[in-house]
């Protein structure tokens, strides 16, 4: 899956500017941390309800995430989510039922290379790490804070690049300073080269993907696929990572206590993910 997106907006190619209509709903669209998950990465029995009354009235859901596919599979067996996810940012689609890589979209070990440098001339102390379909590498400064029980492979770069694993996601952290800093940085040297953004609100850190990989470009793909029209879709979100997703849905929620971004990107907000917010406004808008 390789689609653009319009520069302006990060929206894909041919999105209407200005307020959208809204439709009926024939899809969910919903990130998962700080959106649908609730403390310890659980999903609580009002959001299963929700997601059974979903596949009982023919409503499409689909998970839409940061995580790897390893981190999705988890939330799919609480679920029992048998339809599609989007993770890594959009980067890949993945048939939850039957377990299977659908499509995925890379960064070229060139542009890793580059965008490194570019950002390294411009900040100290950076550490990458690279998100592949062949599992999660690592230089040895990277503090994993998180791994979820999965193994990493260590070295420096153009050792971890050597094997061509297809890059998924760039991360890039810094032990100084914050998310919002580093990402600012990113956006203006990577422009044209890779698209960065952050879902990491608690440590300076950033992921990169490929120009035109974004959570909204894949949705977008995904709904078409279906034959879903974009004012149909409903999309839930939090973090500057769910920005473009929320600006393309016919109707964007941003949760209560949201990034900024994802707030002013929204055209509504949805209860905290505390409070089982995604579940309440989907009930309200199947029963309208």
């Amino acid at each position: 899956m390789t689609t653009s997106e319009d520069p302006s907006t990060g929206a894909p190619p041919g999105t209407p500017a200005g307020p959208r209509p809204t439709g009926r709903v024939r899809l969910v669209a919903s990130d998962l941390d700080g959106t649908l998950l609730g403390p310890g990465g659980l999903v609580s029995p009002r959001t299963l309800a929700m997601i059974s009354a979903c596949r009982a009235a023919g409503v499409h859901v689909v998970f839409v995430t940061g995580r790897p596919v390893v981190w999705v599979d988890p939330v799919v067996e609480q679920t029992g989510h048998t339809g599609t996810a989007i993770c890594a940012n959009g980067a890949v689609v993945y048939d939850a039922g039957q377990r299977q890589v659908l499509s995925a979209t890379g960064l070229a070990p060139a542009d890793v290379v580059e965008a490194v440098e570019r950002l390294r001339r411009r900040l100290d102390g950076l550490a990458v790490a690279l998100e592949t379909l062949a599992g999660f590498r690592r230089e040895p400064g990277y503090a994993v804070r998180y791994d979820g029980g999965r193994e990493s492979e260590v070295g420096e770069l153009a050792e971890l690049l050597a094997p061509d694993p297809v890059v998924l996601k760039l991360l890039v952290r810094r032990e100084v300073g914050t998310s919002e800093e580093l990402l600012a940085v990113a956006r203006e040297e990577l422009a044209g080269l890779a698209h960065p953004t952050h879902s990491s609100p608690d440590s300076p850190l950033i992921e990169v993907s490929a120009v035109g990989v974004s959570k909204a470009a894949a949705l977008a793909a995904h709904a078409a696929a279906l034959g879903v029209a974009r004012e149909d879709v409903v999309a839930f979100g939090d973090m500057p990572n769910d920005v473009e997703m929320l600006g393309w849905a016919g109707r964007g929620y941003a949760m209560t206590g949201g990034h900024p971004e994802a707030v002013a990107a929204a055209a509504a907000t949805a209860p905290a993910c505390a409070d089982d917010g995604v579940a309440r406004v989907v009930e309200g808008l199947l029963a309208g």
